[in-house]
């Protein structure tokens, strides 16, 4: 697990180096860079595997081919012994880097394909002349860029890309009202109008002799109606899925240094930590949790329970509640885009914490958007009942009864929900899950921001991605909203900086390529099942996780921010366009306890700190 960094075309005194400096605490074990007329390349590394001889950028027999890489390739090892049967010479012993090198060597882009693992890659092809950037399927290790006529820059953050300096920073609106839409800006887009990450799933091949841009996708999680499987039992299913995961865990707990797990105590770290105690001795298998003193969000009892269970040497912190709000500004400092997810605080102390006695961990992420385990994937069937009874023209009047309920601190409230819920069907279908998981509705963030988008234009790819999936379930079109939005610019954005702030690799075994294809062709009618979700992952652990830790209600990893904002002082907008006095109102609504905008102002929080740091 790495930093990368680069650029091509004129050569700028210094650049290099302080783009490597920018992405310095993703690579804590060392520092190279390699430099060509016209194309400089940097990396810092987190040496996991081949300690002594993985070191970056690494080239070819002839010096032709090179690469800086950020990931962990689990089948390097089948694809090694496949390329030496082409007639490949490695001059590692089990390096997953020089792999990539031979693998574009005999398969060129479509090796790509072969790849399970999770990756961002720049690779330098001096025979071509070209340059070709990649991502891993669901985007677990980031990658941005910037082009124009006459150059190229490229690394694993923002703030490394825009240190360029024909890279402005010009603010994007559109991904700014985005930005509150979702709570982070979707790939491709990022909140400076010329800065983009490459999609998962997806490759860049930069021919630097005209600076000519060709893009394409090599994998996208879709939804696949499989007959096998539908008239398969559901025995067969989760034997065979839990026969997947084990060979997934197997995969993820390969290296040369310490491997430990996250472990909440729900289902996905749970079951991580079953299967990893299997086929490891369990005491020399570390495991981490964190708990917090206040009882309404500490679940350190059910992870320290699931650990005696399994045996894990298991390590807990129990820290104040207040711990976490304290170390706001410090992760906002090394968090380069705006990303609203709360819980990006607690996952960092947990990686802290964890970095202290491991360079690598196991989490479950994942297991809810392939598996169905949010709470709308619940919600869907009486949303579609209440769509269906309930006349278009008075969902509105509902919705401002509703509206009229006062707001509660605790951890997603009833009325919270409920507000949530209605607030999405009084829009199409295809806007359901974004609006129930939007900070803030498009008007309010048009008035807000004195902009006039339309909600189409601001859901355009959520919309797109409903449509495409006509023919197939709600679960299942929800399922892919949720892996290829959520998962891409959320769940993993927030790992991935949270762990690489302290030199943490975090590994999720539920990402595995065999996993996700066999998840996708599940019949959504065993994922939820009355009412039940994750219904065929509960079944595959049966024998193995016991009843209070399958069938308990889902509870996130959540800090009481609803609470904390009604004392923070928002800081003033940084853009001459927001309008001051619609924040003041959003805020006074919500310490008068008239409507939860603690997703909004939260939003607001960690655009600003941005903003300010952008603009200094």
């Amino acid at each position: 697990m790495c930093g990368i960094a680069g650029y091509a075309g004129k050569t700028f005194d210094d650049l290099l180096g302080q783009m490597s400096e920018k992405v310095s605490h993703r690579g804590p074990d060392g520092a190279a860079v390699i430099q060509f007329p016209g194309v400089h390349l940097a990396h810092r590394r987190l040496a996991i595997t081949d300690l002594i001889n993985g070191a970056q950028p690494m080239c070819n027999e002839n010096g032709r081919v090179w690469i800086v890489f950020n990931g962990e390739i689990y089948n390097h090892r089948e694809l090694r012994s496949e390329l030496v049967s082409f007639g490949h010479k490695f001059k590692t012993d089990h390096c997953d880097t020089e792999v990539l090198i031979h693998g574009y060597e005999q398969w060129g882009i479509s090796m790509l394909e072969k790849l399970n693992g999770m990756f961002a890659f720049c690779l330098y092809d001096a025979s071509k002349n070209k340059l070709l950037l990649a991502r891993d399927r669901f985007g677990q290790k980031p990658l941005y860029y910037s082009y124009g006529s006459e150059f190229f820059a490229f690394a694993s953050e923002l703030s490394a890309v825009v240190c360029h300096p024909l890279v402005n920073q010009n603010i994007d609106h559109l991904s700014l009202a985005r930005y509150y839409a979702y709570g982070y800006v979707p790939a491709p887009d990022t909140i400076y109008s010329n800065v983009y990450k490459l999609e998962a799933g997806s490759w860049l091949e930069i021919d630097l002799s005209v600076f000519q841009k060709k893009c394409g996708r090599y994998w996208e999680y879709k939804i696949q109606h499989c007959e096998h499987y539908e008239n398969a039992s559901e025995f067969d299913i989760a034997t065979e899925l839990k026969l997947l995961l084990k060979q997934a865990v197997k995969r993820t707990l390969v290296a040369d240094v310490p491997v430990g797990v996250f472990l909440s105590g729900g289902i996905d770290s749970s079951t991580i930590l079953a299967l990893a105690c299997e086929q490891t001795n369990p005491a020399n298998l570390q495991s981490f949790s964190i708990g917090f003193s206040d009882s309404e969000y500490d679940e350190s009892w059910l992870a320290a329970k699931m650990a005696k269970r399994f045996g894990s040497l298991h390590r807990e912190k129990i820290l104040s509640i207040d711990k976490v709000k304290d170390v706001t500004d410090e992760v906002m400092q090394l968090l380069d885009e705006p990303m609203a997810d709360s819980s990006i605080l607690p996952t960092y102390l947990l990686c802290e914490y964890a970095r202290n006695y491991v360079k690598v961990a196991l989490s479950g992420d994942g297991g809810d958007e392939l598996f169905a385990g949010y709470a709308p994937f619940r919600a869907l069937k009486t949303a579609s009942l209440y769509s269906n009874i309930v006349p278009k023209s008075i969902r509105p009047h509902i919705s401002s009864i509703f509206d009229k309920l006062p707001a509660n601190d605790g951890y997603l409230s009833l009325s919270f929900k409920i507000k949530k819920t209605l607030s999405g069907l009084n829009h199409k279908k295809e806007l359901w899950n974004p609006v129930w998981m939007s900070p803030i509705d498009v008007p309010s963030i048009n008035n807000l921001l004195g902009t006039s988008f339309s909600i189409d234009e601001i859901y355009c790819d959520a919309i797109q991605l409903w449509r495409n999936s006509e023919g197939k379930s709600d679960i299942d079109r929800t399922s892919e909203f949720y892996t290829r939005f959520y998962l891409q610019n959320g769940v993993l954005t927030k790992v991935d900086r949270a762990s690489m702030m302290v030199g943490l690799e975090v590994r999720a075994p539920f990402l595995d390529n065999d996993v996700a294809e066999f998840a996708s062709r599940i019949p959504s009618k065993l994922k939820v099942l009355k009412g039940s979700t994750k219904h065929i992952l509960k079944k595959s652990m049966e024998d193995v996780l016991p009843h209070e830790i399958l069938y308990r209600a889902k509870k996130g990893f959540a800090v009481p921010m609803s609470k904390w904002l009604k004392s923070w002082n928002m800081p003033r907008s940084s853009l001459d366009s927001l309008n001051e006095n619609i924040l003041l109102k959003l805020q006074k609504d919500h310490i008068d306890c008239r409507q939860d905008n603690r997703l909004f102002l939260w939003a607001y929080l960690v655009s600003e700190m941005h903003l300010k740091r952008s603009l200094l």
